[in-house]
């Protein structure tokens, strides 16, 4: 993955889901959640005029980093999803699906860069980050409708 390419072209579209300037979260080794504005970072060997791709490539140097895809909400009572990124989208799931994924609070998804590589893993992490047991969960990968549909939408930001 080209990572410089990769943040420029989910920057480039994020205006309906999120500020491109928030677009970035430091996630620690245990998952939490850290600063989600990086362009008032100061550590990380950050200057000033960095741009923000330079910005998350030196904080990949020791920390992981979410990037936000959008945003999904499901509705027990229908077996729905709804899914928000630069195309929304509404599915309806199976019982199983729904058992297997199914939160009870909005969350957004994107992908964890794991810190000093290019691997990442498709997840989620709360709205909001201000709370101290906000976090980042990995959703398992399978072959059901809501997991293909978050593949389908991160695979098309991705650039190798």
């Amino acid at each position: 993955m080209n990572l410089s390419e990769t943040i420029k072209n989910i920057r480039a579209t994020c205006n309906n889901y999120v500020d491109p300037d928030l677009v970035a979260t430091v996630i620690h080794d245990n998952y939490f959640m850290g600063a989600n504005n990086v362009c008032e970072l100061e550590q990380y060997d950050i200057k000033k005029q960095d741009t923000f791709e330079e910005r998350i490539l030196k904080i990949l140097k020791y920390k992981n980093v979410f990037l936000n895809l959008g945003m999904y909400a499901f509705f027990p009572f229908i077996n729905e999803c709804d899914i928000y990124s630069s195309k929304d989208f509404h599915l309806n799931l199976t019982q199983e699906e729904f058992d297997r994924y199914g939160n009870e609070k909005e969350r957004l998804f994107g992908i964890l860069i794991k810190k000093n590589s290019t691997d990442y893993i498709i997840g989620s992490c709360d709205l909001c980050g201000c709370s101290i047991d906000s976090s980042f969960q990995e959703i398992e990968v399978s072959d059901l409708g809501f997991y293909k549909k978050l593949k389908e939408i991160i695979d098309a930001k991705i650039i190798h």
